[in-house]
């Protein structure tokens, strides 16, 4: 083991609510409109993380810029309306960091609006900039490879479990594109590695309680949760039912494995939103999103619950713990 370490999640809800309510900005303060689709509750410490870039940046929130965060709970539909209330007053930029649903709807919405988006999948055949060097027009953003590492992280899933063979993947279908390239991703893997994939769907929390119903029925052997920003808000949820069920279970974002999933493994969310506000920041002081290159995400993270392990009766093998980048105990 290179470090061991215990992930908790920071702050409070508080922490979401706009500046603007709090402090007095400047009169000619420009707006940014935040859209994510975490429930307030879990995005506490991404709005710190957006904080911290418009920082770096040289902007305070609250006093020379004013950011209005969306945060949708899972509720794609809302997406229209924001959008369209953001281009009515001719917002100064509009930020949808992790968030490919509200990142293609903003692209649809305007052609002059700054957007910065935050991708699970490559933003080219999204239709979302013509190249990563040069985006052109008016969005620019990260790829953070959420749905591009899906086939990967199945291999470390099967690394962990080699005798589970029926593989249950729960999917949002309110999120149709991440989900489309989730189940490519794994469909193209699974059969080089023996699996047998059984497909579940939820886009709320009473569907995802009837998922694990289902899934239990099934007799899946574990459980592969597909990346998504309502998901992802559900950490506690998922390792409740996980744990009830005793149901070996991946996912992408590091909140999953501290609130008690076996595992997760992807890039750093929090990170995605500081990027994205650092270019925010970029584009309010001028530079235009067509000079801003799409950037990717180049640091990923394996975590392990030893805990959870133990509990259900799981030897995890040195060789896999030496990779991991936390263990959690």
């Amino acid at each position: 083991m290179r470090r061991r370490e215990f992930i908790a999640l920071l702050g409070s809800a508080a922490a979401t609510w706009p500046l603007a309510a709090r402090a007095q900005p400047a009169a000619n303060a420009p707006v940014v409109t935040v859209i994510n689709a975490r429930n307030a509750d879990a995005a506490a410490a991404l709005a710190a993380e957006f904080r911290k870039g418009l920082s770096q940046s040289g902007f305070t929130e609250g006093r020379d810029v004013v950011v209005e965060y969306h945060w949708l709970d899972g509720h794609y539909e809302t997406l229209a309306a924001i959008l369209d209330d953001a281009v009515r007053r001719h917002v100064a930029v509009i930020a949808t960091p992790a968030n490919t649903p509200g990142s293609l709807a903003a692209k649809a919405a305007t052609s002059t609006i700054p957007v910065v988006f935050g991708v699970s999948e490559d933003p080219v055949p999204l239709g979302l900039v013509a190249s990563l060097a040069r985006p052109g027009g008016n969005v620019t953003g990260i790829n953070f490879f959420a749905s591009e590492i899906d086939a990967k992280r199945l291999g470390l899933m099967h690394e962990l479990l080699p005798k589970a063979k029926r593989l249950a993947v729960l999917l949002n279908p309110a999120n149709p594109s991440t989900t489309n390239a989730t189940v490519k991703a794994l469909a193209d893997a699974a059969p080089g590695l023996g699996l047998e994939l059984l497909y579940f769907k939820a886009s709320n929390a009473a569907e995802i309680d009837a998922a694990f119903v289902a899934i239990v029925d099934a007799k899946a052997d574990a459980l592969f949760v597909a990346p998504d920003g309502y998901f992802a808000s559900r950490s506690a949820q998922l390792a409740a039912l996980a744990t009830r069920d005793r149901i070996p279970t991946s996912d992408f974002v590091s909140d999953a494995a501290a609130a008690g999933l076996l595992m997760s493994y992807g890039t750093s969310v929090p990170d995605v939103f500081r990027q994205a506000a650092i270019y925010t920041g970029s584009i309010l002081k001028g530079v235009k999103p067509a000079d801003l290159p799409v950037l990717q995400s180049s640091k990923f993270e394996f975590i392990l619950n030893l805990q959870t392990a133990r509990s259900l009766g799981i030897d995890i093998p040195p060789t896999l713990l030496a990779r991991a980048d936390a263990v959690i105990e």
